[in-house]
């Protein structure tokens, strides 16, 4: 049997999904900005691929841009948005737990002399809205938070934080990485006062190498990528029409089967984190750092295993077809290293050390929670055994 976890790390595609890229590389593969015929097919599939983007988050068409992925869309909302408004103001506000596609475009921009704020966490993950207010200064132009933490699943207060950027100055942008919630969640980027959102096809089932940046028309945002002018000039490069369509696809599905999904996921979720409980009193160690409820995603679950380090047990499961992830995935490092995440949350090194992420679909099953349950079980006891002293 193989059990794959690690759907935060990717998904694999819908069968409707690589139809319609299928049929965009073999068919319909026109480039959109040329005038013939299939010039033509190839814009009215990127126009109905924004139409039903847009649709998702009930914004316009004109404000959803497509991009290679999220961490495109991450570094054109922070360095594209910094840049365009320096005049108004040099100050950045994020969190200390976001993806490196946010900490690292940070960490450059106060090479350029913008100062950043780094909110703490506290032991779930989440920010304190004091901690924002006190942070939110006269030249703080940009504030950006993820939705979703992709390593613990913690949910950030988007809604609050909002009226709170938009009370001490309505000139501040909001920008949200929403990779990890878009699909699994509604949002309305206007109601939430986000002014620009982030997004990743291959999260949600869609294909690899594509995303959209949602930008509200008031944003001012200088292009990162310059050329031949495509998508109103702001990026530039050839259309990835596949990609596009494919990502629209995949939010369709998403989003028509989204009140069912999330009842299974929760479903999932409730069920791993009482099998671990279990598994933990029967005499393993087993800590649970996910929550339970509104404020933790409903397909992560993220626990310590002390006494194993996290590469050696996801090797071991590996071994048994199991997939799991120790960690962030977006990077090319094959060795384990301590996240940042769990540093943030002043967890002790050996649980830093020993933890895994467990990641569900919409098509994950239970018997696949029960096989890796079943798996830990046996595992567990063994390399226990191994413990350094």
């Amino acid at each position: 049997m193989e059990a794959y976890l690690d759907n935060s790390a990717t998904t694999r595609c819908t069968e409707g999904v690589r139809d319609i890229v299928v049929r965009l590389m073999m068919e319909d593969y026109g480039n959109p900005s040329s005038q013939h015929m299939k010039g033509v097919t190839a814009e009215r599939y990127l126009r109905e691929a924004r139409e039903v983007l847009a649709g998702t988050l009930k914004v316009s068409e004109k404000e959803i841009f497509f991009t290679s992925g999220a961490t495109e869309s991450n570094n054109w909302a922070l360095i594209g948005a910094a840049t365009a408004n320096r005049r108004s103001g040099m100050h950045l506000i994020t969190t200390a737990i976001e993806h490196a596609a946010v900490l690292e475009p940070m960490r450059a921009l106060e090479e350029q002399g913008f100062r950043v704020t780094y909110l703490p966490v506290d032991a779930k993950g989440h920010i304190s809205l004091r901690d924002l207010e006190e942070a939110l200064c006269e030249d703080t132009i940009l504030v950006s938070m993820m939705y979703v933490n992709n390593e613990i699943g913690t949910i950030e207060p988007i809604a609050e934080a909002g009226k709170l950027i938009r009370a001490h100055n309505p000139r501040t942008l909001f920008h949200v990485d929403a990779v990890q919630a878009y699909g699994k969640m509604e949002i309305r980027p206007k109601k939430l006062g986000v002014d620009m959102l982030s997004v990743s096809a291959h999260k949600i089932h869609g294909p690899k190498g594509c995303g959209f940046l949602y930008v509200n028309e008031k944003v001012r945002l200088r292009p990162l990528l310059l050329g031949g002018g495509q998508q109103k000039g702001m990026r530039s490069g050839t259309d990835n029409v596949p990609g596009a369509a494919g990502l629209a696809q995949a939010a369709k599905e998403a989003y028509a089967q989204l009140s069912e999904s999330t009842g299974h996921l929760l479903s999932l979720k409730a069920q791993m984190m009482d099998g671990l409980r279990r598994l933990s009193s029967g005499g393993l160690r087993i800590v649970i750092h996910s929550e339970e409820g509104e404020k933790s995603a409903p397909h992560i679950v993220s626990a310590a295993f002390p006494g194993v380090r996290s590469e050696v047990l996801l090797h071991a499961l590996e071994e048994r077809g199991i997939y799991v992830s120790a960690g962030s995935a977006c990077t090319t490092n094959k060795k384990v290293p301590v996240s940042g995440v769990l540093k943030e949350l002043h967890l002790p090194k050996e649980l830093a050390e020993s933890t895994l992420r467990f990641s569900f679909s919409r098509f994950t099953t239970e018997e696949e929670i029960d096989y890796c349950l079943d798996a830990l079980g046996e595992l567990l006891p063994v390399l226990t055994r191994y413990t350094r002293h």
